[in-house]
């Protein structure tokens, strides 16, 4: 039986293409565009729109995605409760950086303001 892997694990080897969709059923949902989702993107990793559409052909992980990405200096100032952890408090880089992206797509599908999700 092959060992289980921890959640830090798991993560890493999740592709983005994976959950991509969900991402954008959630942001949609509640009213909101593809075009603000991969804004929410851009800041976060200096993706353009077809370096995102890229990593989703080659169904990168999210090790691979975040290993390509330029994180955005005022990353460090998205705070607050994602999934049952703090972000901020976070140990794993990797999973910091994917919760980041979690917080700030909840954050869209909440209603919050372009400017406020992208801490500017």
């Amino acid at each position: 039986m092959p060992p289980r892997l921890t959640q830090d694990e798991r993560i890493a080897q999740m592709t983005f293409a994976s959950v991509y969709p969900h991402y954008l059923a959630k942001v949609e949902k509640k009213g909101r565009t593809e075009e603000e989702l991969l804004k929410v993107i851009r800041w976060l990793t200096g993706f353009t729109k077809a370096q995102v559409t890229k990593h989703i052909a080659k169904k990168s992980t999210f090790e691979e995605f975040f290993a390509a990405a330029k994180l955005h200096p005022n990353a460090a100032l998205i705070k607050g409760v994602i999934c049952g952890y703090r972000v901020e408090e976070i140990e794993n880089p990797l999973t910091q950086q994917v919760r980041y992206l979690d917080k700030l797509i909840d954050e869209l599908a909440r209603g919050k303001k372009m400017e406020s999700i992208l801490r500017s």
